[in-house]
């Protein structure tokens, strides 16, 4: 009992992280099996429930002392875990203490099952908890501990809505219990951002604090130690110190863990500059123009799956034949065969209102996970200034690489991690094998009534949205809240469209109504009311029942096409029935969906007849099957790419290592 959960010694030393781990094929082989037994032997939460009967004794003489006898408890709990680090009975008091804050200040009291989160979280693990069983709470028993204990935490969740959202509704708890709270968005310079930094807790997205690591690295240029940062701030009198933005990576709690490090962790994040290789608006077009004269198959092949494109060999020598009266850049042949390679990837996987839009004559990037426009981000080697002039936008110049880390090396350099989100249970081993990190399902504070209507698919879209509106129509009109799950800004607004031909009043939540997001979510559990949404109503929302739903059913989760995989699904069906309250949801695809189509494997004429030519429970039954087999194909394809990414970067680790350089 006397061990510490955490040591200070984890926050101590100039910009503190850790080194990562690096094991030998026989030591990852040992360690991947003995983090299975583990798992097995922790499948049940028993082992967290002494703990619960601690903080519950605990805190019952807690509520007969007014505030300021709380605080007096607050700094003995300090003084103990800053002398001899977190211990499971100073972790306990600690707890106590912020249920007893939370109940005062935010009129909530954390679950017994929050209190079990809350120490699994502690642990370093990654709490399963069903969605609406209240993580933005359970996350507060662990931030609070660590604080106390002078360990700063870093809360990351998937956008900056959720960050400034989460850093606001429990602030009354942290400042209650002595502790600074700070959120990073967007839009924040870098003063705002060190001032954020230097809090206790901070809440951020993934994004941004990852970028912010990349900074501060270009900053730094390599790792220096304490010695060195001392002699470097007596020679410039600060002024590179001064620009750094992280205290170091001591405690990470994740929100939507299987998001942030599974989903997200395919593409590496990068830091560019601007080139200047005197390419211009003209050579785009001339790109763009070449590409078009190219045929699939024969010059060039698409990988729709890994977003890859490559020009076959007789694609090269049809090049080289249509480039040839063109002269200047394109003379060169490695050069030419990028650039045009670009030029078809340009037209080819990237989609109009799917990938990105177009807002003020600019090219924004759409995050596939969240649903966002993530401004001022670009893509690379010319690609994000082929699409603009595909879209016939103002050119921007082009980009290079200065700086790129993956979420994998990334996160496992934090010194304490944990994680937190309603969908681990699939994706547990990789958690275990990339990040060492544990799962635990925490079971539910009341019974899940939330109901599963069987799922359809459609053998065509025209046939899938017509559907669709008479179904919304019939949930309308018997007052129910209806929420439309899309998976691209083009589909939410050709629904819409469909809407309004229906005469059926909604509100639509994409990337180009960002700004009233908080308010169509504030609306979107009350009576009659239809909201039709693509992934920003995904994760993390919590949409609240109005006067008499509860009655009627409760709110109803209508998807129309699947995601990547299963989890992804279930996190948009978790927007109803959470925390008792009634609600139910279904899946209404079909054939032709993006999704389907690439991963379904040969599907033929005939099959596709049989699966949706008749509206049966049996074709639907089997379109859904087919549907589950293209996920799992899916999830394969990204698991192998996120190992490709994992074993590239950690040898671009080695190489730059051995060069002197940092990332």
């Amino acid at each position: 009992m006397s061990d510490p959960i955490l040591s200070k010694a984890i926050a101590r030393g100039f910009y503190p992280e850790s080194k990562g781990f690096k094991e030998s094929k026989p030591e990852q082989v040992l360690r991947d099996a003995a983090g299975s037994l583990s798992r097995l032997l922790w499948a049940r939460p028993w082992r967290l429930k002494a703990f619960v009967r601690r903080v519950n004794s605990l805190g019952h003489p807690l509520r007969e002392k007014d505030d300021s006898a709380l605080a007096g408890e607050v700094a003995e709990v300090r003084r103990e875990a800053r002398s001899a680090g977190l211990t499971v009975e100073s972790a306990a008091m600690a707890f106590a203490l912020a249920r007893e804050f939370s109940h005062r200040h935010l009129g909530m009291r954390h679950f017994d099952v929050q209190i079990m989160g809350g120490l699994a979280l502690l642990k370093g693990m990654v709490a399963e908890m069903q969605t609406g069983e209240g993580k933005t709470l359970t996350a507060t028993l662990p931030a609070c501990a660590a604080a106390v204990a002078g360990i700063p935490v870093h809360i990351i969740t998937v956008n900056d809505y959720l960050a400034q959202r989460d850093a606001v509704w429990m602030a009354p708890l942290y400042r209650a219990m002595g502790l600074s709270v700070g959120s990073i968005t967007h839009d924040m310079g870098l003063e705002e951002r060190r001032g954020a930094y230097g809090c206790d807790v901070l809440y951020c997205s993934n994004k941004e604090i990852v970028f912010d690591y990349l900074k501060d690295r270009l900053v730094m240029k390599r790792r220096p130690g304490e010695i060195q940062v001392r002699l470097q701030r007596l020679a410039d009198s600060d002024a590179t110190f001064g620009q750094i933005r992280l205290r170091g990576l001591p405690f990470a709690i994740v929100d939507e863990a299987d998001s942030v490090l599974i989903d997200e962790a395919r593409t590496p994040l990068i830091i560019s500059g601007q080139a200047d290789d005197g390419v211009e608006a003209r050579t785009y077009r001339e790109a763009l123009d070449l590409a078009g004269r190219m045929e699939e198959g024969r010059d060039y092949t698409v990988d729709q799956i890994r977003k890859h494109l490559d020009l076959t060999e007789e694609g090269c020598f049809r090049l080289e034949e249509f480039a040839g009266q063109l002269g200047g850049v394109w003379a060169g042949r490695k050069r030419r065969e990028e650039v045009v390679r670009q030029a078809l990837s340009a037209i080819h996987l990237y989609e109009r209102d799917r990938d990105y839009i177009v807002r003020d004559d600019r090219v924004q990037i759409v995050d596939e996970y969240t649903g966002r426009v993530m401004a001022d981000r670009s893509w690379e080697r010319g690609l994000h200034q082929l699409i603009e002039a595909k879209e016939e936008c103002k050119i921007t110049s082009r980009s290079e690489t200065l700086a790129r880390i993956s979420y994998q090396r990334f996160f496992r350099r934090y010194h304490h991690m944990a994680g937190m989100t309603g969908t681990a249970r699939e994706v547990a081993g990789e958690l275990w094998s990339v990040y060492r990190l544990q799962v635990i399902t925490i079971p539910t504070n009341r019974e899940t009534v939330r109901r599963k209507l069987p799922s359809k698919v459609y053998r065509d879209a025209d046939e899938r949205w017509r559907q669709v509106v008479d179904r919304i129509k019939e949930l309308h009109e018997q007052g129910r809240p209806v929420l439309v799950g899309t998976r691209s800004v083009a589909s939410s607004d050709r629904l819409s469209n469909l809407l309004d031909e229906a005469d059926i009043a909604h509100r639509i939540l994409n990337a180009r109504q960002d700004a009233q997001e908080a308010e169509i979510i504030a609306e979107a559990g009350q009576r009659g009311k239809v909201t039709v949404a693509t992934n920003m109503a995904g994760r993390g929302t919590d949409i609240k029942l109005g006067p008499g739903v509860v009655d009627l059913g409760g709110l109803h989760v209508l998807a129309t096409e699947y995601h990547d995989a299963r989890r992804i699904d279930r996190q948009l069906f978790g927007r109803c029935g959470r925390q008792g309250d009634p609600g139910s949801y279904e899946m209404m695809a079909c054939l032709e969906d993006h999704f389907i189509a690439t991963f379904r494997g040969s599907i033929s004429g005939r099959m596709a007849g049989i699966i949706t030519g008749r509206d049966s429970a049996l074709a639907h039954k089997l379109g859904d099957m087919f549907a589950a087999s293209a996920q799992r194909r899916a999830q394969r394809k990204y698991f192998i790419a996120r190992k490709e990414l994992l074993r590239f970067d950690e040898s671009l680790e080695t190489a730059m290592a051995f060069s002197g350089q940092g990332e």
